[in-house]
């Protein structure tokens, strides 16, 4: 019990108990949502928020309904969870920070099944003996790539960790100097080489790299040539580059592995949907590669996962590898993969049922239409201090994958009077603050709002309408 609740004045109420609290209907309430160990911690918490003050003899509402308000809405804001949705309006499609790809309805129910009941995920119902996880999988990126076999674990990095750990420890892979990649979250391709315990030889220049160069790099402690796709940046100029279809027969010649990783991956012609044609795994495996690695969450439009296909005997040393079971998959997310991968059988319809594709394949004239007709509510929303212009903008893929494509767009140019940046980043604040939070990018002092990957309409309309019950709210009265 607290102590504190003997002591009273004669102005003033005395500061309760904690038992006292917790006898109000509000605390009672909050009892039986979020248990009673948690609600009386929010109490506590509660009182010893007001406690100094009104030691101090400061006029505060220390009534036990009031301090139960506050300890049932501090437990309320703790129970929002800390992944929230958003709605994407930075001109990445792929956003990293944001969970990259959207998952299509067909996986989000197999996700969903997946969840609510056992599964045969290391079951063979054939026979009733233990089988593969990578089952699931296997048969479809067979099919889907060209390639012999195939292996999945949690992410692109964890496919190089795992090829390189199974193929080249205490062991040299010879690299060009100009694909020793870093990508976002300081993932450095030399660190992921030293931690699979291959010793890494570099070739070439940064800007150029011969076949001969390969050539004269092999030794016998050679393991495997590697190829790195750029992912995050492109060197133009006087640039020379050996391609992974040269590279192959110089592989075969001195009987090494060729590893192709892709970093993203594609299994589609991009082209077809209007965009910059990107290298497929079709073409890495026909280019001759040994084992192929790529991405899962990324254009493949998948969940989370890194994919590796290619010559059966280099797979199956991947799959024997005690790595493997660290770097694994689990029933949710493979079954999101097969789900995923079945909707590239219909290439027809690709573009209506994998949102990735949706998004990126949107014309720029349709979200300028969009734009124009969403202008009147979002120009009522920041209010009248802000200018709302709708602009043409230049989205881009994200996550590694056609770095410098820009895919023509439309939406928002949000400008404060005189060019205020403190203002801008306010209202961007203040976008963030909804319900749904509304994430776009500050750019000249102007917050942009790019509706490429715009995926719900009514929610951004709802969140507007927040917004302008804010403003309105906030907003000096005349009279």
């Amino acid at each position: 019990m607290d102590q504190s609740s003997g002591i009273e004045t004669p102005d003033r109420a005395p500061l309760p108990s904690v038992d006292k609290v917790l006898a109000t209907d509000a605390a009672r309430v909050a009892a039986e949502r979020f248990g009673r160990p948690a609600t009386v911690a929010s109490v506590r918490a509660a009182l010893a928020e007001v406690r100094p003050a009104w030691r101090a003899g400061a006029a505060v509402d220390v009534s036990p309904g009031r301090l139960a308000a506050a300890a049932a809405a501090r437990l309320e804001n703790e129970d929002v969870p800390s992944q929230r949705r958003v709605i994407n309006l930075t001109g990445t499609v792929l956003h990293t920070n944001l969970g990259r790809a959207l998952i299509a309805e067909e996986a989000i129910a197999a996700v969903v099944a997946a969840m609510r009941h056992p599964t045969s995920l290391e079951f063979r119902l054939s026979d009733g003996q233990r089988g593969e996880r990578d089952d699931h999988v296997r048969g479809l990126l067979r099919e889907l790539t060209g390639a012999e076999d195939a292996v999945a674990v949690n992410n692109n990095a964890a496919a190089v960790l795992l090829t390189l750990n199974s193929l080249s420890e205490g062991r040299e892979t010879i690299v060009s100097r100009g694909e020793l990649i870093e990508i976002g979250g300081a993932f450095r391709m030399p660190a992921i080489m030293k931690r699979a315990g291959a010793r890494l030889v570099e070739v070439g220049t940064t800007n150029r790299t011969h076949l001969s160069d390969y050539a004269e790099a092999i030794g016998p402690d050679t393991a495997l040539l590697m190829k790195v796709h750029p992912s995050n940046y492109r060197i133009e100029g006087f640039v020379k580059e050996v391609r992974a279809a040269e590279l192959s027969p110089l592989a075969r010649e001195r009987g090494l592995p060729l590893v192709d990783d892709l970093g993203s991956g594609v299994l589609v012609d991009l082209s077809t949907y209007g965009l910059e044609r990107e290298r497929t795994v079709q073409d890495a495996v026909a280019d001759g590669a040994d084992l192929v690695t790529f991405s899962g969450d990324k254009l493949l439009g998948g969940p989370q996962a890194g994919l590796v296909v290619g010559r059966s005997d280099l797979v199956r040393r991947l799959a024997k590898n005690h790595l493997k079971r660290a770097l694994r998959l689990d029933k949710l997310r493979l079954a999101a993969l097969e789900a995923t991968l079945k909707l590239y059988r219909d290439p027809d319809r690709l573009a209506e049922r994998l949102p990735t594709l949706a998004l990126l394949a949107r014309p720029a004239e349709a979200l300028k239409a969009l734009a124009a007709r969403l202008r009147p509510a979002v120009a009522a929303a920041v209010g009248a201090g802000y200018e709302v212009a709708v602009i043409d903008l230049a989205s881009q893929i994200g996550s590694g994958a056609l770095p410098l494509a820009q895919i023509p767009s439309g939406g928002f140019a949000i400008s404060a009077p005189g060019g205020s940046g403190g203002a801008t980043v306010r209202l961007a604040a203040a976008f963030r603050s909804l319900s749904v939070p509304v994430i776009g990018r500050i750019a000249e002092d102007r917050l942009l709002l790019d509706l490429r990957a715009l995926d719900d309409e009514k929610a951004l309309i709802a969140g507007l309408d927040e917004l302008r019950t804010a403003t309105a709210a906030e907003a000096p009265s005349c009279g």
